[in-house]
């Protein structure tokens, strides 16, 4: 793969500012540059962002609405109703049904929690999970990660005498839902001041409220902050502002003091006797979490996040390990296919965009499949199977371009929609996917930029291998968590040379094990190069070349760095 190389340049006076400030900081201009570029220019604002503080999060009750649901929740608790919490099956619904449910545990029985089947009920807030609230006389819903748009379902909860409180963070529509309260930061009113919350993040924002009104210390609190860390991670969110201290501890605890069934995953996932990153989660405990709604049912997730014995949590653990070996499975076998639909498809050349229809495809895996097509293609992605008579689906994106305005554009020809920028679910009439394909492809030509349907790796500095210090590597570590809106800084040095020891690595020989020098300095550099072996030839030619990479601890060699390489050319 040819990635183009974009360089991030900066103003003079950017410049100027990165200077004073790393000077203030006492860190190296380098990463005060770093600094600017994610529009942090003040010293007490660099110092809120390496040291996230939890009484920095914002007043909850500066939601629209939280007081209201604050209000219907102790109305409920005094009156003994049944609550129902209920959520959608994926990492972030689950864990914030997780959140809710054992949060008000603590301090009332009469509670029960749902998670709608992805086969048979579909997505969000369904009769079937109405009718069994009805059945057992439930009086109150809390819905978390979905319910924004359902209107209808709502109205007939409604009719049934159920209440509704919605904890969501997907884009509404212009009519809302009849709910008693409605806690989403992307209403048009919105009064809150950050609106990237998690839907797992929007349940902590109202536990708060709940702890703050009825005088629960906020201490109560911070055990779930590992729930709420996972749900960010997972549901790739920005990880600035309330997030950033959200995320940082809610790292603090998944890796000092787990809940018991977080403790299980970690130990299912081989993580116990390391610290857990941001990328752990993603590529490790949030798919088994996930797996369990894919493959089985969502559900048995949330009985594992609240399960209060270890030797039972470890039991379901292993089930859940074993549901991700399924979907795997069918990950691989489904991505071939697809792949091969697509390049079948007539003028791929030209296309924006993909929409790929299979009705035997198994609905638990489409998205992972979505979001195979958008890494190895460079487009926004639609994969469709077909549930009884309809053709249900999830879209995937490409940075920077919105997929949710997208499919809205084409919102005659579905009969249902949600999502956010850069992952939806949608459902339509089969017989609407072509009309569909046309719209959606015509929509994402007029408004995706040249840039966005290219390979490329946005380099946030040129540095040599001098600069990288053991204090330069220790201030880089406080701009941990990394994730979408604060990256993993990516770095290029021009000019380096093998320093005669590099090596091909790996069980097919596909990685370089890399030992680097450039002409700055005396340092040999560590790095590792996966899946880059075809580079090896040149490298061995004793010229010099130019890499671009992020730089990491070793894990094999506490406090030693390694250099992961990201691309490799000839120098010019």
């Amino acid at each position: 793969m040819n990635h183009k190389w974009n360089y991030q340049p900066i103003t003079p006076e950017q410049a100027e500012t990165s200077q004073e400030l790393a000077q203030e900081l006492g860190i190296s201009p380098i990463l005060g540059q770093l600094l600017i570029q994610r529009g942090i220019t003040t010293a007490p604002e660099a110092k809120k962002f390496f040291r996230p503080q939890l009484p920095d999060l914002h007043d909850p009750f500066l939601m629209e609405d939280m007081d209201l649901a604050v209000e219907r929740l102790n109305q409920a608790m005094g009156k003994k109703e049944r609550i129902l919490i209920y959520g959608d099956y994926d990492v972030d619904g689950t864990t914030a049904v997780a959140l809710v449910y054992k949060f008000i545990q603590q301090f009332y029985s009469n509670i029960d929690y749902y998670i709608p089947d992805r086969y048979n009920e579909g997505y969000g807030v369904s009769k079937k999970g109405i009718d069994y609230a009805s059945e057992s006389g439930v009086g109150l819903i809390i819905v978390l990660d979905c319910g924004i748009k359902a209107v209808e379902e709502i109205t007939y909860a409604k009719e049934k005498g159920i209440d509704f409180i919605i904890c969501d963070h997907h884009v509404p529509d212009d009519i809302l839902p009849p709910a008693v309260a409605i806690l989403n930061a992307k209403r048009l009113d919105n009064t809150y001041p950050y609106t990237h919350l998690s839907g797992c993040g929007v349940g902590f924002k109202f536990m708060q409220a709940f702890a703050i009104n009825n005088g629960i210390e906020f201490h109560h609190l911070i055990p779930l902050l590992d729930l709420v860390a996972v749900s960010i991670a997972s549901d790739i969110v920005p990880i600035m502002g309330e997030n950033r201290i959200l995320a940082f501890h809610g790292l603090k605890q998944l890796n000092s003091n787990p809940s018991i069934g977080m403790k299980a995953i970690i130990d299912v996932c081989g993580l116990s006797e390391r610290e857990i990153t941001i990328s752990d989660i993603v590529f490790k405990i949030g798919p088994r979490i996930n797996a369990s709604g894919r493959i089985q049912s969502g559900k048995e997730a949330v009985d594992l996040l609240t399960e209060k014995d270890f030797s039972a949590a470890l039991e379901k653990s292993r089930q859940i390990n074993q549901y991700n070996e399924t979907r795997k499975d069918l990950d691989k076998t489904m991505t071939e296919e697809a792949n091969q639909i697509v390049n079948n498809l007539e003028g791929l050349a030209d296309r924006r965009s993909i929409v790929i229809y299979n009705e035997e495809w198994h609905k638990g895996v489409i998205g992972i499949v979505a979001s195979r097509l958008t890494e190895v293609y460079y487009r926004p992605a639609v994969v469709l199977t077909r549930t009884d008579n309809m053709a249900t689906g999830s879209a995937r994106s490409v940075s920077g371009f919105d997929v949710y305005k997208a499919i809205e554009h084409c919102r005659d020809l579905l009969e249902n929609f949600g999502g956010h920028t850069y992952a939806a679910g949608l459902s339509m009439k089969v017989e609407n996917v072509e009309a569909f394909t046309k719209r959606f492809e015509a929509f994402v030509s007029q408004h995706i930029l040249p840039e966005q349907t290219s390979a490329f790796i946005n380099i946030d500095s040129e540095i040599d291998f001098r600069d990288i210090t053991s204090k330069f590597f220790g201030h880089l570590k406080k701009f941990n968590p990394f994730g979408p809106d604060n990256l993993k800084p990516i770095f290029c040095t021009h000019h380096v040379y093998d320093y005669g020891t590099s090596k091909v690595v790996g069980r097919e020989q596909e990685h370089i094990k890399l030992e680097l020098v450039d002409n700055k300095s005396n340092n040999v550099m560590n790095g590792i190069a996966f899946g880059q072996s075809s580079h090896v030839r040149y490298i061995k030619t004793k010229r010099s070349f130019d890499i671009c990479y992020t730089i990491e601890e070793n894990t094999h060699k506490r406090g030693e760095v390694q250099l992961q390489i990201e691309d490799i050319k000839p120098a010019e």
